[in-house]
């Protein structure tokens, strides 16, 4: 196998080149954000590979950015074979922390680049990482090459993943179909529930639902995320150049 090939092949049809979701951040009642997942309009090259560039980014709005002010934007390059991230950039800006960092990728070594671009200390690392090992971005675009028609409610996905040095294992459960509501409409989901570890942020293993459209797209209409200070729901408020039609209720 030579550095041009890829190391998997992940058949899907969901998602294509531009495709821009947009989403509203809910803190309790008030409306605290807002979000934008988007896949470029053309493939990208990295590393001899074509890659759909998919960027998410969110915000603060209102007093929440007067108190807390976010602005950050996540970037992944995903291999459109493997569907396996090959560079995945961070930009945080949230208050006063800042980080900027990238991430290669070499998916026929096991091995990641991680070269963090702080203006007074920067660092390049290399970090051993696991087989077909994803990012966050690339993790949710994996869960939709996923045929939920084919599994039972119980059911678990798998996914390794690599996040600011560490690597894990996340366990997706699949919970089964559920309408919900969101600004742009009920719409037929597939609900599932990721298994959080023990942390300081979210209360208990169950604790954020993510639901994929129950279509062909299987895009993230909404997330759920119980937290220790309360809920925060993202909810989807617009949708375009998705490639099939949206599996709505009404």
């Amino acid at each position: 196998m030579g550095p041009g090939d890829a190391v998997r092949n992940v058949p899907q049809s969901s998602f294509g080149r531009g495709e821009t979701i947009r989403y509203t951040v809910h803190y309790g009642l008030i409306n605290g954000g807002e979000a934008t997942v988007e896949t470029g309009g053309s493939l990208e090259r990295v590393n001899d590979r074509p890659c759909y560039k998919a960027t998410v980014s969110g915000k603060t709005t209102g007093s929440f950015d007067f108190f807390l002010r976010i602005r950050d934007q996540w970037r992944a390059y995903i291999d459109t074979t493997s569907i396996l991230p090959i560079r995945a950039q961070r930009d945080i800006a949230e208050k006063n922390y800042r980080k900027k960092e990238t991430v290669d990728f070499d998916h026929l070594r096991d091995v990641a680049e991680v070269q963090d671009h702080n203006k007074e200390n920067p660092k390049h690392t290399t970090v051993k990482v696991a087989n077909n090992t994803l990012e966050l971005v690339s993790g949710f675009y994996y869960l939709r090459t996923i045929n939920f028609d084919r599994m039972k409610v119980g059911d678990v996905v798998r996914m390794p993943g690599y996040f600011d040095g560490d690597n894990f294992i996340l366990d997706v459960v699949y919970k089964g179909r559920e309408v919900v509501e969101t600004k742009a409409g009920d719409v037929r989901a597939f609900k599932l529930v990721p298994k959080m570890p023990n942390n300081k942020l979210f209360r208990g293993e169950n604790a954020i639902s993510v639901y994929l459209s129950d279509d062909r797209n299987k895009i993230p209409v909404l997330f759920q995320a119980e937290m220790f200070v309360g809920t925060v729901k993202v909810d989807m408020v617009r949708y375009q150049g998705l490639k099939w039609k949206l599996n709505l209720a009404n």
